[in-house]
């Protein structure tokens, strides 16, 4: 038999398909790219053998506001004609078919999350439409549809998750791992066949509005959590399962550690820290899953932009890690080759950065692409560029089996899009994302006398960025009321606004009317005067805390207090001398330390989904027993940042006039019952550089009530050739306790635990002696000894 070596030079694609068992009978009466049996490079090289330069570059490009282009004038049909004329080669893909964009009167509108939606029977009729259209065309390539999905699919009536942060601090693998199943379906239901997440980036500056999208700042939370969600997306095969959609790992890399909080903001990272801290999420994922796309980050690494990053995309994802999937750009992050970072001197030099770095789709409209068959012909562009780009973009369609689909069914779509089982989740994600920060015995409430829920994150459902209206939400006065039923009177005050709108799409940010809110602080202290109890609804809104995507639209701040009046609210009930409760709704940590201070209790939410508001009061009554964990450092102060767990020794010496400790450290959180965590016990006492060492820890619940605990493992190398963490995540477990069960969790730590990178960049394990601690928290940790050697 030839080798597939000998089979790729072969020109003929029938000469090709009688080499392969099973598959010659077929070619005899259709091409091989068409047969579903052949294996996918071969039906890739068969078709791209058949395809015009115009017709390569074409999969490269997306449409977005360019929809414009194929759909009626003035209208949101699809309108094969127009699309003909405008594409006679075609294109690849179609940027969030689900929103409005490239219609009528919304072409200015700003950023990823603005455009108004359609809904889903218009979604699925235009995606059908255009699938028509390209399956009818001289090579009937059909199109591939990406979508928003980042803690739901993000269009109207589907089911919204708590936000990434909230879901990395359930520490639980399985619920991430069962949500993204039922995003992806949704997803998937509407005719898409690639989302847009999961984040991965490490994020270490909570002035970076983008940090409620990330799952924290552990690499080792993160590439956990990331891993689930690739699995829940898109199942443990290379190609689709019905149901299923690619994911995109986002952002590679160092988005989450930028030069003063500013998003896509430069990130002065060395090369040890890359490999130790931010590249191992984006490691785990790829080496770990069938992951179908990556996406490279807005900043730069050493001068150099991720883009065009050939070290980065290629010499690291491709060349170590073993990525042959489609890398696809950020948003307009190929032109800003050119507009911001100027290492190119126009749109067509941008595009030949990014195309030989690696970029293999430019998103959302391709408008650097659209330059490649130009430049080709010119000899500015080598063919086997686009060819390459090419190729992954056909491969990913067809383990997509987008050649093989039929068409979308709006009745299927209709039954799985936020329906009971999807609620159910979402209500477990919210539930297991609530974190207590504090208490003094105030919470659990009773459901009796009278209680005021005020606050301007009481009577609202907040979701966070990248999110849609779902069919259902919930509030926290909402889930109040349904609580307590008639046990006892709830009384309610908005207490301030935050904002002057509540539109995230909105690209100025006005904070609300300090005399307006001032009145309003005069009537919720009235309206609680006569409570038992307060509970306070305070935080952000998705416009104190967003993604800040262009210079007029900006989401990251200097302060990381309370914004708008709210520590005036605070203060002006807690002076009432009442029990008074925080609900934190937030998507940014609560470095909040006036009311840390005084609060009875807090309870942080984060941003809980849709299904929130009977979460969080189910937590604050005491239905359900809170167990999540901080998946952040929280710091008092913005002058403490960068400030994450895993430092180095060198760091934290102290500051004149100031505490050195975080207001709350990472892995934090309480419960209303009591456990104990054992110091960890070892397999062995020594292992060789190549081996495991099993650790056993033992967890109890010694309280009156059953609740959940986080169980983590942690490593610390004491004595290396270059500086390492304090102490580095490396196991974890989420458990389930009645009172007086006790459990032995069991962990297995591997080369991978203990490997560092030393001074030659060589990944090594060194022999030395290295502490394995054990605890609830990463300030509350036990320990044994291990020696490698």
């Amino acid at each position: 038999m030839p080798t597939r070596r000998d089979l790729f030079g072969l020109l003929g694609s029938v000469s090709i398909a009688g080499l392969i068992p099973g598959v010659a009978q077929a070619a005899a009466a259709a091409p091989i790219y068409r047969d579903s049996r052949a294996p996918v490079d071969l039906r890739v090289r068969d078709l791209m053998a058949r395809m015009t330069l115009e017709e390569k570059v074409g999969q490269t490009i997306s449409l977005w506001a360019t929809k414009a282009d194929v759909m009626t004038v003035g209208g949101l049909t699809f309108d094969p004609a127009r699309a003909t004329a405008a594409y006679p080669a075609g294109f690849g893909q179609v940027t969030r078919p689900s929103d409005l964009r490239g219609g009528p009167s919304v072409a200015a509108v700003a950023g990823g999350t603005g455009a108004r939606f359609r809904g889903s029977a218009s979604t699925i009729a235009f995606v059908n439409a255009v699938q028509r259209w390209a399956k009818g065309t001289r090579l009937g390539i059909p199109v591939i549809f990406h979508e928003e999905s980042l803690h739901g699919y993000m269009a109207p009536d589907a089911t919204m998750f708590p936000q990434a942060i909230g879901m990395a601090g359930a520490f639980d693998r399985d619920l991430m791992r069962r949500a993204q199943v039922i995003i992806g379906r949704e997803v998937r239901a509407h005719g898409s066949h690639l989302s847009l997440s999961p984040v991965v980036d490490i994020a270490r500056d909570p002035r970076w509005g983008r940090i409620e999208e990330t799952f924290g700042e552990d690499p080792y939370l993160c590439g956990e959590m990331g891993v689930a969600a690739v699995e829940g997306l898109q199942g443990d095969s290379t190609t689709l399962a019905p149901g299923k959609v690619f994911a995109t790992l986002k952002h590679m890399t160092g988005h989450g550690q930028p030069q003063a909080g500013n998003n896509i903001g430069p990130a002065p990272i060395g090369e040890r820290e890359l490999r130790e801290s931010f590249f191992p999420p984006f490691r785990a994922v790829v080496t770990r899953t069938g992951i179908g796309a990556v996406m490279p980050s807005y900043n730069e690494i050493d001068g150099v932009p991720s883009h065009a990053n050939h070290w980065l995309l290629g010499d690291v994802l491709r060349g170590e890690w073993g990525f042959s999937g489609a890398i696809v750009s950020d948003y307009g992050a190929i032109e800003e080759l050119d507009t911001i970072h100027h290492i190119a001197p126009n749109v067509a030099g941008a595009a030949r950065l990014a195309l030989e770095a690696g970029v293999d789709s430019a998103l959302p409209d391709g408008i650097a692409f659209r330059t490649l068959p130009a430049q080709v012909r010119a000899g500015t562009v080598p063919i086997a560029s686009v060819d390459a780009a090419c190729a992954r973009m056909l491969a990913l369609k067809f383990r997509a089996g987008l050649f093989e689909e039929s068409a979308v069914d709006p009745r299927a779509a209709a039954r799985l899009t936020g329906n009971a089982e999807a609620r159910g989740v979402a209500l477990e994600a919210a539930r297991k994302s609530m974190c207590l920060l504090t208490n003094d015995g105030t919470l659990p409430l009773a459901p009796k006398g009278r209680i005021a829920v005020i606050g301007p994150n009481a009577a609202i459902a907040r979701l966070g960025g990248y999110s849609a209206p779902p069919r259902q939400t919930v509030s926290l006065l909402d889930g109040v009321r349904a609580l307590v039923g008639g046990g006892a009177t709830i009384v309610h005050a908005q207490g301030v606004f935050i904002t002057q709108s509540e539109d995230r799409s909105q690209d100025e940010v006005l904070l609300a009317d300090p005399a307006r809110n001032r009145a309003l602080i005069a009537e919720a202290v009235e309206v609680a005067r006569g409570s038992d109890t307060i509970i306070l609804a305070i935080g952000d809104t998705e416009q104190t805390s967003r993604e800040g995507f262009s210079a007029n639209h900006l989401g990251d701040r200097t302060t990381l207090d309370l914004l708008g009046e709210q520590n005036a609210l605070f203060d002006a009930l807690h002076a009432l001398g009442k029990p008074i409760v925080i609900a934190a709704i937030n998507g940014r940590p609560p470095s909040w330390p006036g009311v840390i201070a005084k609060a009875n209790a807090v309870l942080e939410c984060w941003y809980p989904g849709q299904e929130g508001g009977t979460a969080m009061a189910e937590a604050l009554f005491g239905r359900i027993n809170p167990g999540a964990k901080l998946p952040v450092t929280v710091v008092r102060e913005v002058g403490q940042v960068p400030f994450y767990y895993n430092r180095k020794p060198s760091t934290q010496r102290g500051y004149l006039f100031a505490e050195t400790a975080p207001l709350f450290p990472f892995g934090h959180g309480l419960s209303y019952t009591r456990f104990e965590v054992s110091a960890p016990r070892l397999s062995a006492a020594k292992i060789g550089i190549a081996g495991s060492v099993g650790v056993e820890v033992d967890v109890a619940n010694i309280g009156q009530r059953a609740g959940d605990e986080v169980v983590q493992v942690y490593v610390r190398d004491q004595v290396s050739s270059v500086a390492r963490p304090v102490m580095e995540l490396k196991g974890f477990e989420r458990v389930t306790l009645a009172p007086g069960e006790r459990r032995t969790l069991r962990f297995t730590l591997g080369p991978d635990a203990f490997a560092l990178w030393d001074v030659d960049m060589r990944e090594v394990v060194e022999p030395g002696l290295f502490t394995i601690m054990a605890g609830p928290s990463s300030a509350q940790l036990k320990s044994a000894i291990l020696e490698i050697a």
